[in-house]
């Protein structure tokens, strides 16, 4: 019984998904380039990061009209095929909103759609409702 329960034990641990570690250099971590942080103490800062990887971000904060922060920057990544993606953002009162040619976009709406919006709202312009 014991040989069967250690059979299954080794079997498990022979078995299990084997991970790939990625291609880094032959150390466990990746070197910090620059991490500068400056805080004004009213809510406003400004914050520059960069790896050896590649990987960078810059974000500068200020006091939003209702008392959060608001934020802009930017921050770059490197993709599969050594091109970096770079991403521009806002963060404020009306949210956040980001910027960048990988980010996925709607399709366009037809023209048949876009006819019916503009009759829509020429008929509450004129006050019908439905």
């Amino acid at each position: 019984m014991k040989i069967a329960v250690l059979s299954c034990l080794v079997a498990a641990v022979y078995c299990a998904p084997q991970f790939q570690r990625p291609n880094l250099p032959n150390r466990d971590f990746i070197a910090i380039l620059s991490d500068e942080r400056q805080d004004q103490g009213d809510g406003s800062f400004t914050y520059v990061f960069e790896s050896e990887n590649g990987i960078r971000e810059s974000r500068v904060g200020s006091v939003g009209s209702k008392g959060q922060s608001n934020m802009q920057g930017t921050y770059l990544f490197p993709l599969p095929d050594g091109t970096f993606a770079e991403v521009r953002y806002v963060a404020d009162e009306f949210g956040f909103r980001a910027e960048s040619p990988l980010i996925p976009t709607p399709h366009p709406l037809p023209a048949h759609a876009v006819e019916q919006i503009r009759v829509a709202e020429e008929q509450r312009r004129r006050g019908i409702q439905f």
